[in-house]
């Protein structure tokens, strides 16, 4: 069975100890708990992993997630509801906006946890940023099943 993995990248507007970043994170473990029952099956620590300076131009500390999720549907579902959906609309009060044209995420395929890494979310987002979206790196509305075949998330 193919499961799906989403690297996703942002700055922080204020430095981590500030007490908006503190709100962020707080309210990052109360999503991540969402995200467990959700379909999250592996989060990834960003600690000790420098961001590539092309992912994200920006003053403030970057923040990494990399994460793999049982459907392309779970995850899906998860960002755009709930307590991530809430997040999402809040986000301006913790991370800088994006640059025109930034991408802040990219989805693909892996059959095996262990074949997921930073290195390789950094060359799936590098290979978006150059390419576009294919089956090797997509994001929800460009988005492909496990076979390779376009797909409309529902």
């Amino acid at each position: 069975m193919a499961l799906v993995s989403i690297y996703t990248v942002g700055r922080l507007n204020h430095p981590y100890d500030h007490p908006a970043s503190r709100e962020f994170f707080q309210v990052g473990n109360e999503v991540y708990r969402q995200a467990t029952k959700s379909g999250l099956i592996e989060a990834f620590s960003p600690e000790g992993v420098s961001s590539p300076e092309e992912t994200v131009k920006g003053n403030g500390s970057p923040i990494l997630t990399l994460t793999i999720w049982r459907s392309l549907q779970s995850l899906y579902r998860f960002t755009y509801s709930g307590q991530h959906m809430q997040a999402l609309r809040d986000r301006s009060r913790w991370i800088e906006p994006y640059p025109e044209k930034h991408l802040s995420y990219v989805v693909w395929w892996t059959e095996k946890v262990k074949d997921v890494s930073w290195e390789e979310a950094f060359k799936r987002y590098n290979y978006y940023i150059q390419h576009g979206p294919t089956s090797f790196a997509f994001d929800f509305k460009h988005a492909f099943d496990e076979t390779g075949e376009t797909f409309l998330i529902k």
